[in-house]
């Protein structure tokens, strides 16, 4: 069975998650319903990050201790993930056991391996970015020192460990030549390589300052850096350091690692860096996605706009806000959220579009077949063209979702909507009942198979109403994967339909006092 990994980052633990924790959940989901569907065997893996500085200072703010701390605020994204539908098949935290005997394990690797060696570090540190900084990268700000992120920087003087990042340069570089589709968009790409090329320093990889972190095995003093025991996650949960485990074997090299555009360097700078000092292959693919405004405003907690994931739910309805937050904006772009948007593709695309498509030609079914599936006749060019545009979506979409352009895929499969609605406009089964009934029954058969085409390729992304769909055309459940995508399994001339019921109602937006 063909296999494939695909990871959320984990996510920080020293805030309340948003919308960019759904977003990057969400494609992911997204891209892992759409490989199960496809026969693939899929690991799907989120957790949190729980160590650090950052998080030690939240706890400390919060008077509870760090691992008190973790426990409720992690369960706080084990909730969004839930709330929005998302099928991962593992959560981690980064304190679990087996995350830390990973973490020791890789370091282990690396110290014998002579990719790690005893210095003293010396530089700027940001404590909210969990990330060292040289000079030149900063900005002098009312007296302090500014990280490209925003983040005031820090001093800091410590015996550390180093990974020999600076001997990596010329083969990540030759590695990036050689795996071009191994950051994407390709701006982001553009974006690594500019920062390899500019020259690489050895980096610091423990702490002696804090310690909330893993512990550097044989000496207490030391705790890991945060991003060496953050990355290492991905290895953890297919059974690192038994790499001959079956999960092992099966996974590894991660197909894709989705992460926003900020965290970019560790994953494709230091991430591949440490797993060939390791003897690792890395992975496959890191695409970074774009950040969210919120109408036109960057988002922040200052100006009081953050958007919670959980009000959009309840607002505007699950499906309905997992479709706008992959149609609205090409996949990797950043994006800007309305309100007056998402209402407009709620009633457009969903209401009007593949809402109205089910309802009208369902009802007609239900009023003019006696709710069975309808007998279709001859064929005519017209119906051969559209049954064909929707059998001619799967190849379209694998090929899209591989380079995970996911409002192309909806454009896709919004461009046969559009031409079914076109159609039943110029066959009008209302008034072939009148006139020709076996033609009638053929056009009415047209339009309920290209909905089960329709309804079968828009699982990944509106799981729930796609569903219903299938559930409205006696679509059996195990009938519903693409290998059902074909002749052999088209509806069944007779087989009694439930009635008809409406998928996306209209949003009307409450009359304001």
């Amino acid at each position: 069975m063909k296999t494939y990994y695909i990871t959320t980052p984990i996510y920080y633990v020293n805030d309340v998650p948003h919308i960019g924790h759904a977003y990057t959940s969400l494609a992911c989901d997204v891209m892992a319903r759409f490989k199960r569907l496809d026969g693939y065997n899929v690991m799907f893996l989120s957790g949190t990050d729980e160590h650090g500085q950052k998080i030690a200072k939240a706890a400390e703010k919060a008077g509870i201790d760090p691992q008190a701390f973790t426990d409720k605020v992690s369960q706080n994204f084990r909730i969004l993930l839930k709330n929005i539908n998302i099928s991962n098949d593992d959560f981690i935290r980064t304190t679990e056991e087996r995350h830390k005997k990973a973490c020791q394990a890789l370091w282990n690797e690396l110290l014998k391996r002579g990719e790690i060696y005893l210095g003293k570090y010396a530089g700027w540190y940001a404590m909210r970015d969990e990330a060292y900084y040289t000079e030149d990268e900063l900005k002098d700000v009312d007296g302090k020192k500014i990280a490209p992120s925003g983040a005031e920087c820090e001093w800091v003087e410590e015996p550390s460990y180093f990974f020999k990042l600076s001997a990596w340069g010329d083969r990540l570089l030759k590695f990036y030549e050689e795996n071009p589709d191994f950051i994407l968009p390709i701006s982001r790409r553009n974006e690594v390589i500019s920062f390899v090329k500019s020259g690489m320093r050895d980096l610091s990889v423990s702490r002696t300052a804090i310690t909330w972190g893993v512990p550097v095995p044989d000496e207490p003093k030391h705790v890991m850096y945060v991003w060496l025991d953050a990355l290492t996650n991905y290895l953890t949960a297919i059974g690192y350091p038994d790499t001959n485990a079956d999960t092992f074997k099966k996974f590894w090299p991660a197909d894709v690692h989705m992460v926003g555009k900020d965290i970019l360097r560790f994953h494709a700078v230091y991430w591949p860096a440490f797993l060939m000092a390791a003897g690792l292959p890395a992975p496959k693919r890191v695409f970074a996605h774009g950040w969210w405004t919120n109408e036109g405003q960057k988002i922040s907690k200052s100006l009081g706009n953050v958007i919670d994931p959980v009000e959009l739910l309840a607002t505007y309805g699950l499906d309905q806000t997992r479709y706008f937050l992959m149609r609205e904006v090409p996949f990797g772009n950043d994006g800007d959220f309305a309100r007056e948007a998402m209402i407009r593709r709620i009633n457009s695309d969903l209401a009007n579009g593949i809402g109205n498509l089910a309802q009208r030609s369902l009802s007609q079914i239900a009023k003019n077949c006696g709710g069975l599936v309808p007998t279709p006749k001859e064929y005519t060019d017209k119906d051969k063209a559209l049954l064909q545009s929707a059998e001619n979506l799967l190849p379209h979409l694998r090929s899209l979702f591989d380079v995970q352009s996911f409002s192309k895929a909806l454009d896709a499969i919004w461009g046969v909507i559009a031409e079914a609605d076109r159609y039943v406009d110029e066959q009008a089964p209302w008034a072939l009942k009148k006139t020709d009934i076996a033609r009638m029954e053929t056009v009415l058969y047209v339009l309920a198979e290209t909905l089960r085409h329709l309804g079968i390729v828009l699982q990944p992304f509106m799981p729930d109403a796609s569903n219903a769909l299938l559930d409205q055309l006696a679509v059996p459940a195990d009938a519903r994967s693409f290998a059902h995508l074909n002749a052999a399994n088209a509806l069944t001339p007779g087989r009694p339909l439930p009635a008809p019921q409406g998928i996306f109602p209209r949003y009307i937006e409450a009359a304001k006092p």
